[in-house]
């Protein structure tokens, strides 16, 4: 080969390194700002916005979603946490931390001249075995009474007893049907308020007041009208208004609207939610009996309230039923309180669905912002635990799981072997961030750590944080769900894929307004 073709060859390569080391530099920048959170020790991050305003936080989502990222491969991993994020409601730090490792250490591979193919080859077939690997040693959970349900609660909150505490009861209180339903996401129970007292109701907020100070501040035993409208007369065009037989229309709408109301009163309604504004004569006369009216109501609280006291919701024009029909619409509820230091109405103790709220609350808005967090990281966690099962924290499942895929490398053909490498290595990375931000020596606990596995035979064998020895984590009740585990090791292995397959970076043209002919 001429020295032309080969600096030829060369300048081919170092582009393709170059499009290579730049995604992975900006996936390794992403993941270096979260893993200084993970473990019980981790540290919060400050977020600051260019008005001054300010997030402190350890939640890994909210970091991504919120830090400022222009390269496009840090927005693909930003958009792969955001998915674990949806999809488990926990675990994005971690997807993180092992998506940062597999990208960093492919490309690792790929410099030593080990083609792309082969360490992707290797990798598929690592993560399907250290998948496999994690689900052979999950516990199931039988019962939300499970004192495991607990300590995941508390590990996912960081700690946090009475959240903890709060999040666990509201598990039991919706019972292990709901939780188990793919449509309900117990992370939606949690509320925050700033000055509120921490607890947990069987029942929905919403979050708007009664409409005026004469409107009662209780209903007990109420009968609740829920309606999916405005709570206004029927429009009517004001060019007809013009014509005799439009005015008379338009009064004929007015009186029908007024003996609707009436009608309302008469069945003893004592709580009406619309979803849009209330006319003023409706107002009036709802006023007048005694009846709480909560106007503008937010969509997703409205169907929340109604299902809870087992209304159906209805159309203003659904209101010219006969008072028997429209009974059949009604909802109740044991208690609807207007809670004016909050803010909200509480909608408590409903005849339909069983719904539970938990409200956390703290001193400041920064405060209350990352304890609701924190609420719905728990309530995720538990909610993925039952579903899916536990595995011992700590990041003992992942260094067990990196010894087993390491079982298959005498097994693996050619090349592929050091994508299988990659796997192993990054498998033991958060236990290595872990025992890091704990204050530890890395390279020290790990060797210890897999010599007292393979010793025992004790795959949940791991680093105590506290105390720096080698301890069970099941014992000591360190419990992390599996599906977050599962999830996360499975993401990280489509971002790394994606990653080490480009090659090339073009810059897309501008759409032009008008196209040329």
């Amino acid at each position: 080969m001429s020295l032309k073709q080969q600096a030829s060859t060369g300048s081919e390569v170092n582009e393709r390194m170059a499009a290579l080391i730049s995604n992975a530099s900006a996936i390794r920048a992403i993941a270096s700002a979260v893993e200084g959170t993970l473990g019980p020790k981790g540290l919060d991050t400050m977020l600051v916005d260019k008005f001054g305003e300010v997030v402190i936080t350890n939640d890994g989502v909210t970091i991504l979603t919120m830090m400022e990222a222009n390269h496009p491969a840090a927005r693909m991993l930003i958009n792969i946490a955001r998915a674990q994020q949806e999809e488990i409601g926990d675990g994005t730090t971690t997807a993180t931390v092992l998506a940062g490792a597999l990208v960093g250490l492919g490309v690792e591979q790929v410099s030593r001249g080990v083609p792309v193919a082969r360490v992707i080859e290797g990798l598929k077939a690592g993560i399907q075995a250290g998948i496999g690997a994690i689900k052979s040693r999950v516990r199931t959970i039988e019962d939300i009474r499970d004192p495991m349900v607990k300590q995941v609660a508390l590990i996912a909150g960081r700690g946090h007893q009475d959240i903890a505490d709060l999040v666990v009861q509201a598990a039991e209180m919706v019972g292990r049907e709901k939780i188990m339903d793919r449509a309900f996401r117990l992370a939606d129970t949690v509320v925050s308020e700033e000055g509120a007292e921490n607890q947990v109701f069987r029942g929905v907020i919403i979050g708007k007041e009664r409409m005026n100070r004469q409107m009662p501040v209780e209903a007990e035993d109420a009968l609740i009208l829920v309606v999916d409208d405005a709570l206004e007369p029927e429009e009517i065009e004001e060019e007809a208004l013009s014509t005799e037989a439009g005015f008379a229309r338009y009064m004929e709408l007015q009186n029908q609207f007024r003996d609707n109301i009436h009608k309302i009163v008469e069945m003893g309604v004592k709580v009406v939610l619309a979803d849009r504004g209330v006319d003023e004569a409706a107002e009036e006369i709802l006023t007048d009996a005694g009846i709480m009216v909560i106007q503008r109501v937010l969509s997703g609280d409205l169907r929340k309230a109604a299902d809870h006291t087992g209304a159906r919701m209805i159309k203003r024009n659904g209101l010219r039923k006969d008072s028997a029909q429209l009974g059949s619409f009604l909802g109740q509820a044991r208690r609807v309180y207007n809670d004016e230091k909050l803010e909200q109405v509480w909608v408590q103790d409903g005849v339909g669905k069983s719904m539970a709220t938990v409200l956390v609350g703290a001193a400041t808005a920064e405060v209350v912002g990352e304890r609701q967090r924190i609420a719905r990281d728990a309530a995720a966690a538990v909610q993925a635990a039952v579903r899916g099962g536990v595995v011992p924290g700590g990041g003992s499942v992942e260094l067990a799981a990196a010894l087993d895929v390491e079982k298959i490398r005498s097994g693996t053909r050619g090349m592929s072997v050091y994508g299988v490498d990659c796997v192993v290595e990054a498998l033991k990375r958060p236990m290595s961030q872990i025992v890091s931000n704990a204050g530890f020596n890395p390279l020290e606990k790990l060797g210890d750590v897999i010599a007292a596995q393979t010793e025992t035979g004790k795959d949940s064998l791991a680093v105590d944080c506290d105390t720096g020895e080698i301890e069970d984590m099941y014992e000591i009740g360190v419990t992390d769900p599996a599906p977050v585990k599962t999830y996360a090791l499975k993401a990280a292995g489509e971002i790394a894929e994606a990653i080490l397959r480009i090659d090339t970076i073009i810059k897309k043209r501008e759409e032009r307004d008008q196209r040329e002919n």
